[in-house]
């Protein structure tokens, strides 16, 4: 028995890696409309309800609109959208956080942001745990490629490296209040919004997600939070067993991104701690088109469907 999908958006570049990853699985039949019929809304409602799963990949009001051509109570959906991230009724697709018994059993699966991903992985644990407090106000500084910018920044980055005049660096976000911090403050039981400074760096694909932990400022104020070493353990427990997400205990000098990063949808998370242990700095690395998106997609499919969780996906290493 296959499991029917139809991506709704599958032009754009998450759904173009979606798709890739399920076009030659037996277990899955897609639902695929011509050039002509994608932006008619009568085609898209037909596919939406024909579907066992959907998965949109869409801006925010399309996702919105395509969950209101739902005529039956059997469609189940991945958004892949900011749209319904913290919305009620909606399970939080990352597996390793949440469970992966409630993304198996949900009908309706936000798939987490890009960003959100690691910085989630590495910060919501800890503050579960208690070994860090949540009533502080975290920075996240992190660098992704270029994609994660949809067709538009991959035009805008590739025309100016042909033109000889590319972009080594891009820093965004400059009026605060991105549409991630929702999910960040939330699914990781924050009381502060976060403060986060994205760029993008001129790589197709990858991602780093930096949580500076400034430990002794946070002991000065009588707040309970661990060492690196507990950090680090308390982190590779949580993810023990995973075949997606680990944590290193390698002693390195520098966490490379690299340009000719392969498609991987694993993530590596890191603990770098000051020798007199006054600081901390957490880390994470992915493929911002992978765990970040398309692969995470594929995951929640996968549980969903009552598959494998890993079948489809791309396990290559980052090194």
């Amino acid at each position: 028995m296959t499991t029917s999908v139809f991506i709704d958006g599958a032009a754009g570049t998450t759904g173009l890696e979606i798709a890739q990853r399920l076009g030659d699985r037996p277990d899955i039949s897609l639902i695929i409309l011509s050039d002509d019929k994608r932006k008619d809304d009568a085609a898209r409602a037909e596919a939406i309800n024909d579907c066992d799963i959907a998965v949109l990949c869409l801006p925010d009001d399309a996702a919105r609109a395509a969950i209101a051509m739902i005529r039956n109570d059997t469609t189940r959906v991945i958004d892949a959208s900011t749209a319904h991230r913290t919305a009620p009724g909606w399970i939080y697709g990352f597996p390793e956080l949440v469970g992966s018994d409630k993304v198996a059993a949900s009908r309706f699966t936000a798939n987490p942001g890009c960003y959100p991903t690691g910085f989630l992985a590495l910060v919501a644990p800890l503050v579960a745990d208690g070994l860090l407090p949540a009533d502080w106000p975290y920075t996240l500084n992190a660098v992704s490629g270029y994609s994660g910018g949809g067709k538009a920044l991959i035009e805008r980055f590739e025309s100016a490296d042909a033109a000889g005049d590319g972009i080594a660096f891009r820093d965004y976000g400059l009026a605060m209040g991105h549409k991630h911090i929702p999910e960040m403050k939330a699914l990781a039981g924050l009381a502060h919004d976060p403060l986060f400074a994205p760029a993008v760096v001129d790589a197709y694909r990858g991602m780093i997600v930096e949580v500076p932990i400034p430990v002794a400022a946070m002991q000065s104020m009588r707040m309970r939070v661990a060492d690196a070493a507990a950090m680090r353990d308390a982190l590779s427990s949580f993810y023990a067993g995973s075949a997606l997400v680990s944590v290193s205990s390698e002693a390195m000098s520098e966490l490379l991104l690299r340009a000719s990063l392969p498609a991987s949808d694993c993530l590596e998370l890191f603990v770098f701690g000051a020798e007199d242990g006054s600081q901390v700095r957490l880390a994470a690395r992915l493929d911002n088109l992978g765990k970040g998106a398309s692969g995470a997609a594929v995951q929640n499919l996968n549980l969903m469907a009552g598959l494998p969780e890993t079948e489809g996906l791309r396990l290559a290493s980052f090194a």
